[in-house]
């Protein structure tokens, strides 16, 4: 119950650091035109101020940081050791943070960001931290380190991409990402991993702040932000080192689960499936990898007519659906048949939109 109270304070506070920092932000980013400037890609139709993300590593360290004052200084409060994976992880996450700052003060080219996300993910891999057991996923269970630490380097750099691209509309990756991050703390709560629930809560928080000035902030009164690359590359960075930390076995930390990959799996389907279409539609049609465009999910939402708000709610509800879903079929059915079940009711979903957009008369090429 006490560390219930540590976790909820987390939040509590950095709610607090974000609707105190995001209106300095944003006037820092009017003062210097710091903009995001509207395109034929783009859907918002005025300059917005771009650099919400900046406010999410600094009010999610001061509550983990403060939750753990107090912890530490209760009755029973024990000592917070910094172990390997702790120290690498935070050399990471200010790569992956730095990169994103900088990019959104000057831009960055898209390789040298990648660049960043692969040496991120391999220092988290060089501290021995990776995906080690596929929890029999086409009949794989234990893997070595020879397969597992590529894998990890793969996973984690696709799952930050995911984010970053999936932050097309207003709302959708900070809502995606809160989804995602409560479904972590309720598996690491689970474990009784109470640090890194501190550390999640502390990352909410200010995502909840964030979601109030993206999606209800007043574009004509310059209240409105978007996070960024040094919002969603940091969102993105933290979400997949918590997938490869559950999906790790390790019977020192946490006791084994046949659910260790399905559950952070399930949590991303969305953002991981958008991007692997994406991709899959790009090497088809033999573009570049690199180059942006109007593919994804929400931008064929759209295309039906819906608004962003309605976008919005279809993708989340389409993400719970997910969760749902998975959680009934497991207990009774194989994690493949489950998999293969999901790719299905993904295609199925873009073949129907497919079928909205060009009854509306609004196809646009290919998608």
């Amino acid at each position: 119950m006490q560390y219930t109270l540590y976790i909820v304070g987390a939040f509590a506070v950095s709610l607090v650091c974000g609707f105190i920092s995001i209106p300095i932000i944003i006037n820092f980013c009017k003062e210097r035109n710091l903009y995001d400037i509207p395109n034929s890609r783009k859907v918002h139709a005025y300059a917005i101020p771009r650099l919400g993300g900046i406010s999410f590593l600094p009010s999610m360290l001061l509550a983990f940081l403060i939750a753990n004052v107090v912890m530490n200084t209760s009755s029973d409060g024990l000592p917070v050791s910094i172990s390997l994976w702790s120290a690498y992880f935070f050399i990471s996450l200010l790569l992956i943070y730095g990169t994103g700052f900088i990019d959104d003060l000057i831009g960055l080219d898209a390789r040298i960001k990648f660049a960043a996300q692969i040496l991120a993910a391999s220092i988290i891999t060089a501290a021995g931290l990776y995906i080690n057991n596929l929890y029999g996923l086409w009949g794989i269970h234990e893997i070595p380190a020879s397969w597992g630490i590529p894998l990890t380097i793969f996973v984690m750099v696709f799952i930050m991409n995911a984010i970053n691209l999936i932050d097309g509309i207003d709302g959708l990756a900070a809502s995606l990402s809160f989804l995602a991050l409560g479904g972590f703390l309720i598996c690491f709560f689970r474990e009784k991993m109470n640090i890194y629930c501190i550390l999640i809560a502390g990352l909410m928080g200010v995502i909840v702040a964030y979601f109030y000035f993206n999606v209800f902030g007043k574009t004509e009164k310059s209240r409105k932000i978007f996070m960024g690359d040094s919002g969603s590359l940091t969102i993105g960075f933290i979400l997949s080192f918590l997938f490869v930390k559950f999906a790790m076995y390790n019977p020192r930390v946490i006791a084994f689960h046949l659910d260790g990959l399905l559950l952070p799996y399930t949590l991303l389907i969305v953002p991981v499936f958008d991007v692997a279409r994406v991709i899959f539609v790009r090497l088809h049609h033999r573009k570049p990898l690199f180059t942006a465009d109007k593919n994804h999910i929400h931008h064929k939402f759209m295309k039906m007519g819906l608004t962003q708000h309605q976008t919005l709610i279809a993708i989340i509800a389409l993400a719970l659906m997910y969760i749902a879903l998975n959680l009934l079929l497991f207990p009774i059915v194989h994690i493949d048949i489950i998999v293969g079940i999901d790719i299905v009711i993904y295609i199925l979903v873009h073949q129907c939109i497919n079928i909205a957009i060009k009854k509306k008369g609004n196809e646009h090429g290919q998608y």
